[in-house]
């Protein structure tokens, strides 16, 4: 390397590097500065030295040698970790470092050098995860204590683990302006945000978690930048395109001039959580606005750097995908792009319609059916390339062949409590019966259950949609939200508009904070998701995800049972779900009803237990047929005749 300008640079000690870009702590001394800026003549680091600032003076500037190719690198000798540091450009302005570990005081503000290596890790033994067997929870950081930290919420992780969540999937935390914020706006892709604690706070979250037998999933977006903090586009227009559309910016661009540093930016990143965090995989945020037309994907890029970062532990590599491409779970042998699961929509939108009762804008595709749900434990996504009336197009692909475990189930998560007007909870929007029987059928399916933070205790705190920008960017997207929420007729009158919750009042933000104290006074709740997750984890037919391993049968317009086949008859289990009213159903025609040879029907679990606040259950076969309650969901197994 040549000899960078000023007197803490040196030349003879070799580089060591774990990102493409960055400030690097070297193990032998300094820190290693690499940044690409391929239109820019000259690139100097304004580093806060010790000696600089001990001195009083101002802080000096070095410049970074130009390697020929776009990037421009140096070593600084006295530079290291904690100091502050930004990249002025030709001479002119100063800005953040695009590929910043930290940044203390925001977006706007300088950089700061950390060393990953300084932190001690205690998961030698934490052997990763994959996703068949994981019940995930979806969690906001800044919402999930009072407090908003990754401290505070550490202390939480063994109350979760002992409820039966395996995974936790954090909604993103790459650092974004303001003072609150869902996260999705982020513009600093490799600083976690300052607003929940330092990086090794973050570390210490994973490390407890581990700890405590949970995975952890980081939601990332890598579909747009957020519209204020964003500096990439000083040191390279080619971060952006304009060759696509995008719904909430500028796309990245993926697959034109010069996007082989945009992907390696990009796919780094993917690495570095799994690196330098030990998270156990990713949740890629709507990848049906990331375009790329190379032969190889940037997605499987992706796929591909999760894995080879995580050196032999098991990973999840998660997909939002709206248009329901099947595509990103099939192997890179069958043309796809080796992810593991895809977040299943329409079992969310038949459930709500099922629950509620609404079946209005992206809901009028579903009515909510016995049929519908039935075919969504079967074969996973209900649109499989079938024409959509909401969207007057064919919607999804084929999902034949794909394994149960690969479709994410909710009845709730971030987007779908907020686009409820006023951000309420489904279980304030349907009857206590329908919302026990729905919650055991989604944790008790074939497919991989999620909930949203609260959900285990019904919590009685709403999720709200809420970003902190600055006035003119809060006054769009307040005028943004209200549109959004318009396409639903029932809460598109103006009575309902003007008293919509503000996204940029720190109320919304506060508002949508957890009362952990509700798990004792929700009790019942809690007790029914905690019964729920331990049938699943102990009974053999829950756990497996089988396919083939189920079938089932409409026996009304509202109910239907689902028989789970174990390698025995004794094994089979029953579950019978009906979230209309009471069923008799006689005759009974329908052979999953049969119980093996020699056996009969025994109830061992059921939604309207009292212990969760319902009436009870009789036993459903009788000498009259079958009496299956309303608003339940029931387990039997096969017992012995005597």
């Amino acid at each position: 390397m040549s000899r960078t300008q000023g007197s803490l640079a040196v030349s003879s000690q070799e580089i060591v590097r774990r990102l493409p870009v960055g400030a690097e702590v070297q193990p032998t001394g300094g820190v290693h500065f690499r940044v690409w800026a391929p239109h820019r003549r000259r690139v100097e680091v304004v580093v806060e030295t010790p000696h600089a600032v001990g001195a009083g003076r101002a802080a000096p500037a070095f410049s970074l040698e130009p390697e020929g190719n776009g990037y421009f690198s140096g070593l600084i000798a006295d530079a290291r970790a904690g100091n502050l540091y930004r990249y002025r450009l030709d001479g002119g302005k100063s800005f953040p470092d695009p590929a910043s570990r930290f940044q203390p005081e925001g977006p706007h503000q300088a950089s700061q050098v950390v060393d990953p290596a300084a932190y001690r890790w205690n998961d030698a033994a934490w052997r990763g995860a994959s996703v068949p067997g994981q019940v995930i929870y979806e969690m906001h950081i800044g919402t999930f204590t009072r407090e908003g930290t990754w401290r505070s919420a550490m202390r939480e992780l063994r109350e979760l683990a002992d409820c039966g969540i395996t995974a936790l999937e954090l909604m993103p935390i790459a650092d974004f302006c303001g003072r609150f914020g869902w996260g999705y706006d982020g513009v600093d892709l490799f600083a976690p945000t300052r607003l929940y604690g330092p990086p090794d706070d973050f570390r210490a979250f994973v490390d407890h978690a581990h700890a405590c037998g949970l995975a952890v999933i980081l939601d990332v977006v890598y579909n747009h930048l957020g519209p204020d903090g964003a500096y990439l586009r000083e040191f390279a227009p080619e971060y952006y395109t304009d060759r696509y559309e995008n719904e909430w910016g500028d796309p990245i661009n993926f697959d034109g001039p010069g996007s082989e540093a945009v992907r390696e930016f990009f796919v780094s990143n993917a690495a570095y959580w799994v690196d330098e965090f030990h998270v156990d995989g990713l949740r890629l945020d709507a990848t049906q606005q990331i375009f790329d037309a190379s032969p190889v994907n940037v997605q499987l890029e992706i796929t591909r750097a999760v894995r080879d970062a995580a050196r032999g532990r098991g990973t999840m590599v998660i997909a939002e995908n709206e248009p329901q491409h099947v595509k990103l779970v099939r192997p890179p042998s069958e043309g796809g792009y080796g992810m593991d699961a895809l977040w299943n929509d329409d079992f969310h939108h038949s459930a709500t319609v099922a629950l509620t009762g609404r079946n209005e804008a992206y809901y009028s595709d579903y009515l909510g059916s016995a049929s519908e749900l039935l075919a969504e434990m079967k074969w996973g996504y209900l649109y499989q390339g079938q024409r959509s009336r909401w969207q007057g197009k064919r919607r999804g692909t084929p999902a034949f062949g794909v394994p149960p475990s690969a479709f994410v189930n909710c009845i709730q998560n971030h987007d779908q409590v907020a686009n409820s007007a006023f951000g309420r909870r489904v279980h304030f929007l349907t009857s206590p019966g329908r919302y026990r029987a729905m919650t055991a059928l989604m944790l008790l399916a074939p497919g991989t259950p999620m909930l949203f933070q609260g959900q285990e205790f019904a919590s009685s705190s709403p999720f709200l949609f809420f970003a902190d920008h600055k006035p003119g960017l809060a006054a769009q997207v307040k005028k943004g939200r209200r549109g959004f929420v318009s396409q639903f007729p029932s809460v598109a009158s103006e009575e309902v508009l003007a008293s919509l919750p503000d996204p940029g009042s720190e109320e919304s933000f506060t508002r949508s904070k957890l009362d952990l104290s509700e798990r004792e006074s929700h009790a019942e709740a809690y007790a029914l998701h905690r019964d729920l997750t331990r049938l699943r984890r102990e009974e053999p037919m829950f756990r497996a995800q089988r396919m083939g391993g189920m079938d089932g049968a409409v026996l009304s317009a509202e109910a239907f049972v689902l028989r789970f086949f174990g390698d025995t008859r004794e094994e089979d289990r029953l579950l019978i779900v009906n979230l209309g009213r009471d069923l008799h159903y006689f005759p009974s025609p329908e052979p999953l009803l049969a119980p093996p040879e020699a056996h009969a029907w025994r109830t061992i679990w059921s939604s309207e237990h009292p212990r969760y606040g319902g009436q009870g259950t009789a036993a459903l076969e009788t000498e009259e047929g079958w009496k299956i309650p309303g608003h339940a969901t029931v387990v039997l197994a096969p017992e012995a005749e005597a």
